[in-house]
């Protein structure tokens, strides 16, 4: 399964230290991804979850261990690399949407592809494109203030897509978001994932959970359990 794996994490461990006090949020996990695949992350408040979810965004280091991201060590990449892909492989949702309050939707997504220096007739075109794609084709001026809070996550998850990314990581992203919008969300998660792009979604509600072919549950820094699944149909009334 590894040399087919577009995420590789193998023995990753990472100690944090405050003073004299070593904290040891993750204790030698090893995960492998494959393309396609749409796997939720679950664990209780300081079990490392988000600990492992900043490795797979490239926005933290292990101490021990390797990481493999599209076949390259992360580990060997520097600084340009490094921002490199995370503007070229991974697309990020959060769950605070992280918008520009007095910025139109095509503007936030169009952001991005700016990091890249891509013109703005294209920048406009594939901006365009991601939001007809989470259903806002017709909300391309809208301010988030005029939108509602699925919407939102909706313009944060085109913002991701924007990019052609092979992996999707979304932490929390239904937390700000009532029942009905978050089966919305995790429909539009689902469609991705039949579409070949990887979704690696952190959450700590397991009927969110439910919507994954994959659940992996972290606890006191390991992997207590991997399991496969029948994901749940994400069904929009």
């Amino acid at each position: 399964m590894a040399d087919e794996a577009l995420i590789a994490v193998d023995d990753v461990a990472k100690v944090y230290k405050t003073g004299d006090v070593e904290v040891h949020a993750l204790r030698g996990v090893s995960l492998d991804i494959v393309p396609g695949e749409f796997v939720a992350i679950m664990g209780s408040s300081g079990s490392g979850k988000s600990t492992l979810m900043n490795i797979l965004g490239c926005l933290d280091r292990p101490t021990s261990g390797t990481y493999t991201l599209a076949g390259r060590q992360v580990a060997r990449m520097g600084r340009d690399e490094l921002a490199e892909t995370r503007n070229e492989v991974l697309g990020f949702v959060f769950q605070s949407f992280n918008l520009l309050a007095r910025t139109s939707a095509l503007e936030n997504v169009e952001l991005p592809l700016v990091y890249r220096g891509v013109g703005s007739k294209e920048r406009h075109r594939r901006a365009r494109r991601s939001l007809d794609r989470v259903g806002l084709g017709e909300r391309l001026d809208h301010t988030p203030a005029q939108l509602s809070g699925g919407q939102q996550q909706r313009v944060a998850i085109a913002r991701a897509l924007v990019g052609d990314p092979k992996v999707i990581l979304a932490d929390e992203p239904t937390g700000n978001l009532d029942s009905k919008t978050s089966i919305e969300v995790m429909a539009l998660f689902q469609e991705l994932g039949r579409a070949g792009i990887t979704v690696v979604l952190v959450t700590h509600e397991p009927d969110i959970a439910e919507f994954a072919s994959r659940v992996v549950v972290v606890k006191d820094g390991l992997i207590l359990s991997d399991t496969t699944q029948q994901p749940r149909e994400a069904r929009v009334e």
